[in-house]
Order: C-alpha cells, then structure tokens, then sequence
C-alpha cells in the first residue's frame, strides 16, 4: 500500500511538471503550441485507438510535446523501437530522450517532413502504419496545413491514417473528394477544453 502511495504522489508530482513545462512553452511560443496544458487521458486513449498495431509496422508522431499521447501508443501495443517522433521545442525533446530512451526523437518542424527527417532515414513513400499529431494546426494558414496532410499521406501506406485532433468545430483541413477522406469522433467532454479526433486516409 505504501509503495503504490509513493507511486501515485510520483505520478501526480510528473503531471504538474508537465503542466509547467507545457505552459511555459506556451508563453514563450504560444503560436507553436496550440493549447496552454497536455492533452488529458481520454483524449490521449482515443486518439492511440486509431492507430493500426501490427508487427514490424512503423509510426510517426509529430509534435509529441509531454509525451502523453505518446504514452498512449505504448499503451496501445506499439514497440519505441517503431516509434519517430518529431518534436520543435528542444525541451521537450530532452524529456522525450529521457522517458523513451528506445524511439527515435528527432529535432525539427513536422511542417517540412521530408526535410526534417533528412535523406538517411528509413520512412520512405508508403511506409508508415500510422501517423498521429499533436500539431496545431489552426495556427497555420490553410494552405500549409493541406499541404502537410498530402505529405504525411504520401508517407503512409495505403488507407493508413493520419490522426489530428483539435478543440475546433470544423475540420483542419475539409476532406477533398478522390484525395483524401476524413472521419471525426464525437466530442470528448472528458478533455479539458473538449476535443474530437479527426482521421486522415488516402480512399481505398
């Protein structure tokens, strides 16, 4: 009993410390975070139960912040060897090194893919199971987020998806009929502010 007492008042001393690091990051670059706290559990659960889980697939999660939906994807059944993540703030990169010394932690802006995975990785066209992201893309012209969405969609394989959430009442990017396709949950009022999950995929 005692030791699962130290265990909670641990978990819950990590929660502030992310919560302090993730409104700091805020205040220091509000454009590049999107909201002033990590996304709560539920949210971090129903985004992870879009993601494929299979044996020698391959995943990408783009700005992982905290890592709480990162945690999730573990949760889920995905190895860290098969996880890169692609994260902008150096910090948070460090935690990310830190608590998941197995996946791939890569410096740099998940809004220039291609560019900031660099020429020696092994995520080519068509070979990622999943994408999951964190990125707020509200804070972008409409242009650029279509413009990530056609190029993380070209790094999935076939009818993989890509996998966004937002606290926004309309989609990020609308769904273009013989380009891609997108499905939305409902609102999880368990998150705070609410959100919903929006999923990305090539049609079949």
């Amino acid at each position: 009993m005692a030791a699962h007492k130290v265990l909670d008042h641990k978990s819950l001393l990590d929660k502030v410390k992310d919560e302090f690091r993730f409104f700091r990051s805020w205040i220091d670059s509000p454009l590049t975070m999107g909201a002033v706290s990590p996304s709560g559990p539920e949210l971090a659960r129903r985004i992870a139960s879009f993601v494929p889980v299979r044996a020698g697939g391959r995943y990408l999660e783009l700005g992982p912040g905290t890592g709480v939906v990162t945690k999730a994807i573990f949760e889920r059944g995905v190895a860290q060897r098969d996880l890169t993540a692609i994260e902008y703030s150096p910090d948070f990169c460090h935690l990310l090194r830190q608590r998941y010394p197995g996946m791939t932690t890569v410096q740099g802006d998940a809004y220039s893919l291609r560019e900031t995975l660099g020429p020696d990785s092994d995520i080519r066209t068509g070979s990622l199971a999943a994408i999951v992201s964190g990125l707020p893309l509200f804070t972008k012209p409409v242009a650029q987020r279509r413009a990530l969405i056609l190029e993380a969609l070209d790094l999935l394989e076939p009818g993989a998806p890509f996998i966004q959430f937002s606290y926004a009442l309309v989609p990020p990017v609308k769904p273009e009929a013989g380009l891609f396709d997108l499905a939305r949950t409902d609102w999880i009022w368990a998150n705070l502010p609410p959100a919903r999950v929006w999923v990305y995929r090539r049609p079949a």
